[in-house]
């Protein structure tokens, strides 16, 4: 399968790593950058340029790096049809496939060693959606409302209550 990748300065060394053990294991990485440190780089020039490709591309995933993780997942997140998930732990990975059908992994170069990372992603792209009837649903509810801005409907136990009443 194809993944495509991008970083900033902080997910660089990772997103080296990536590239060989991804092509190691079967898969095709695509790498939108960057190619070269650069302290100041901006991770919403590569990381948008990864969500973009991973939408473009039916059946590819996509991972973005960054100090933390939290930057590059709001940035791949903007792009319409992307479902961005922050990883920090095998359960998180596991979890962001199996209930989110997440198609991009987000994670933080500064928070966990290469091999920490390196096995969130290989969760992540070994995992499947589970299709359950609840998962699926809420799914949809966001891709609506990303397609049309209309809110989903109030469960009937909110009715009467809260700022919409």
């Amino acid at each position: 399968m194809r993944v495509h990748l991008g970083s900033d300065h902080a997910g660089l060394e990772l997103k080296e790593h990536l590239l060989g053990w991804l092509r190691d294991n079967g898969h095709q990485p695509v790498d939108h950058g960057p190619f070269v440190f650069d302290a100041v780089d901006d991770y919403p020039v590569f990381c948008l340029r990864a969500a973009e490709g991973t939408v473009h591309d039916p059946g590819s995933f996509g991972v973005v790096i960054g100090g933390s993780g939290n930057g590059e997942q709001i940035a791949a997140n903007k792009v319409e049809g992307v479902r961005a998930a922050l990883v920090w732990s095998d359960e998180t990975a596991t979890l962001a496939r199996e209930h989110n059908d997440a198609n991009v992994i987000s994670v933080g170069g500064r928070m966990h060693t290469v091999e920490e990372m390196t096995r969130f992603i290989g969760i992540f792209l070994n995992t499947d959606f589970t299709h359950e009837e609840r998962h699926v649903r809420r799914i949809a509810m966001l891709t609506d409302y990303e397609e049309t801005g209309d809110l989903p409907a109030l469960p009937a136990s909110a009715v009467g209550h809260g700022p919409d009443a």
